[in-house]
């Protein structure tokens, strides 16, 4: 599977130490720069979803919150690293990916939280649980150094709160959009975490077959489920905060069309006094 000199080369070129996160896509098989050539450029789309939903959603982070695109600079970032850690496999790549992960995450929280959901010592207060949030994040990324190997489980553990807001919110709900949105983002996750356990857990039964591509259709599901979780979060946080305006969704490049990345259209609601 694997090629040791070349990647001894590799760790003499970079000074790094190579991670203990090793994937199931043979390494090393397509180029001697590129370590795991479909776990690496699989990553463009974050590249590519990240620009186009900061154009997508203009309108709604100049009415909502500028933080939107700082929301979208993560992803991208999460991107870059990601692709870094695969095409290197060091050990300062893999602590980039899961570190810029975390901050990705921790933009979310402290941008879209419904205030119902805060601690109750924060007293709906956002600026304090935004520092709260960013508090924790700073302890979470010195502790990503403790105990590597299993920053990623973690990782993926937040996701069981957030699925429990979700679901909290669709209970809540008779918008047939929002519906809509949170099955469709809660499928294509449970689809890439799926990808991603079965690279991790059934690797030798994937080079059987020869089939090594698990993990970078993690990537690719992964990234189509930012947009669809970020416009979830926008109308959820909507509800609570632009009560005066109506969020439309709509699809690029057309609505009509059955596969489509989401955004929505703000539109005032007239209010005669």
């Amino acid at each position: 599977m694997h090629a040791p000199g070349t990647r001894a080369k590799m760790s003499s070129i970079f000074a790094y130490q190579s991670s203990e996160v090793d994937w199931c896509e043979s390494n090393f098989q397509h180029s001697e720069l590129v370590a795991e050539f479909y776990n690496t450029v699989s990553n463009v789309f974050f590249l590519i979803f990240g620009p186009l939903m900061m154009f997508l959603m203009h309108p709604y982070a100049q009415k909502r919150s500028w933080g939107f695109y700082g929301v979208s600079v993560l992803f991208m970032v999460t991107g870059l690293f990601s692709m870094y850690f695969h095409m290197t496999l060091s050990f300062v790549g893999q602590l980039l990916d899961e570190i810029s992960i975390l901050w990705l995450l921790a933009s979310g929280y402290s941008m879209w939280m419904p205030r119902c959901y805060f601690p109750k010592f924060i007293k709906r207060n956002r600026f304090y649980f935004s520092c709260l949030v960013i508090m924790t994040t700073i302890i979470s990324t010195f502790l990503t150094f403790v105990k590597p190997t299993v920053n990623a489980y973690v990782l993926n553990s937040i996701a069981i709160h957030i699925l429990y807001i979700v679901h909290k919110e669709y209970k809540k709900t008779s918008n047939g959009d929002l519906r809509h949105l949170i099955v469709i983002s809660v499928i294509l996750w449970a689809a890439a975490l799926t990808s991603w356990i079965s690279d991790r857990v059934l690797c030798s039964f994937w080079q059987r077959i020869h089939f090594f591509y698990l993990h970078s259709i993690w990537h690719v599901l992964i990234s189509i489920t930012f947009p669809y979780g970020i416009v979830t979060m926008a109308l959820v946080d909507a509800k609570y905060e632009m009560p005066d305006e109506t969020l439309k969704v709509h699809y690029w490049p057309r609505d009509s069309w059955l596969i489509g990345l989401p955004y929505v259209e703000i539109q005032e609601n007239d209010k005669n006094c």
